[in-house]
């Protein structure tokens, strides 16, 4: 609780650790916390951030970033930022292990994915063997003239569904929990795309040799790889419960350069409206940085 720092960025997955490799780089004095959960290290090979031909791991990917941040002085704390608060021109975050003072903050906390039906030891192990996927554009190309269930309803399981079927002509839609809510046209373009539907609910989900099987109504359908369109859970809490302004699912509204409706808060990543991808979450990081060193300089300059 001594001078502050220039920033506190909360979250390491690539957004996180992307804005401290720039801040950093910028001379400034950050820290960047974590609660160990960042949905990359789930990831079991990505095949679309360019650069690593064959691909890679999310755990692999984010341990080359820590490296990275490392060599210009970047250390990840683990723990949890349990409130945030503002006094002044200074924002407070609270932990277990005491607080933390900053000039801004930058918000890189994600999403958690609402996960279907499953025991948790058989999650981890479908995911791995990618038997389970959480998202099309990531991975897609890997279910070409695979069978594919998608577990979802209501227009974001229709919407997954039909993304699918450019990939394979085999695509399930199973509603999740009783019979499928779709609209009339909804269900005319499943129809035509020869997409079919099974009204649910769906039961825990299991592994059977190089299958995954979906407990339904209708029997236990048998799969090469289930997609779960259930929605997430955004992270977005610290920001909105001191008035920053986010859409109805929770995505942290922001302008062009990453600022959230809130002065000194900052936020990249799937926290923030936009594109779920890699990629994109590095992109915003990028700009958030940048920003934010050069909202900082508009009160101090920034000089050595």
């Amino acid at each position: 609780m001594n001078d502050p720092l220039d920033c506190l960025i909360i979250g390491a997955g690539p957004a996180g650790l992307t804005a401290a490799i720039y801040l950093a780089r910028f001379h400034l004095k950050i820290r960047i916390v974590d609660a160990g959960r960042s949905r990359a290290a789930m990831i079991p090979r990505t095949h679309n951030h360019a650069g690593y031909p064959g691909g890679i791991t999310g755990p692999e990917l984010l341990a080359l970033m820590r490296q990275q941040a490392g060599e210009f002085g970047v250390e990840v704390t683990n723990g949890v930022v349990e409130q945030l608060e503002r006094t002044g021109d200074t924002f407070v975050a609270e932990m277990q292990e005491g607080s933390l003072r900053a000039r801004s903050v930058l918000l890189a906390t994600g999403v958690v994915n609402n996960l279907p039906p499953i025991a948790p030891e058989i999650h981890d192990l479908a995911l791995a063997r990618g038997l389970l996927r959480y998202c099309p554009i990531c991975d897609g190309y890997e279910v070409t003239d695979k069978r594919v269930a998608v577990i979802g309803t209501e227009t974001h399981g229709y919407n997954e569904a039909v993304f699918l079927r450019m990939y394979t002509r085999d695509v399930t839609l199973i509603a999740p929990h009783a019979e499928h809510s779709l609209s009339d046209e909804e269900r005319d373009k499943l129809e035509a795309l020869g997409i079919a539907t099974v009204d649910g609910p769906c039961r825990s989900l299991r592994i059977h040799g190089d299958e995954i099987l979906v407990p339904t109504p209708k029997g236990e359908l048998s799969f090469d790889t289930a997609y779960p369109a259930l929605g997430s859970v955004i992270r977005s809490e610290l920001a909105v419960s001191l008035g920053a302004e986010a859409n109805a699912e929770g995505c942290l509204l922001i302008d062009d350069h990453q600022r959230t409706t809130l002065p000194g808060l900052y936020a990249a990543g799937d926290v923030a409206k936009g594109l779920d991808q890699i990629s994109h979450a590095m992109g915003e990081a990028g700009v958030a940085a940048t920003t934010i060193r050069n909202d900082l300089a508009q009160t101090a300059p920034l000089v050595r």
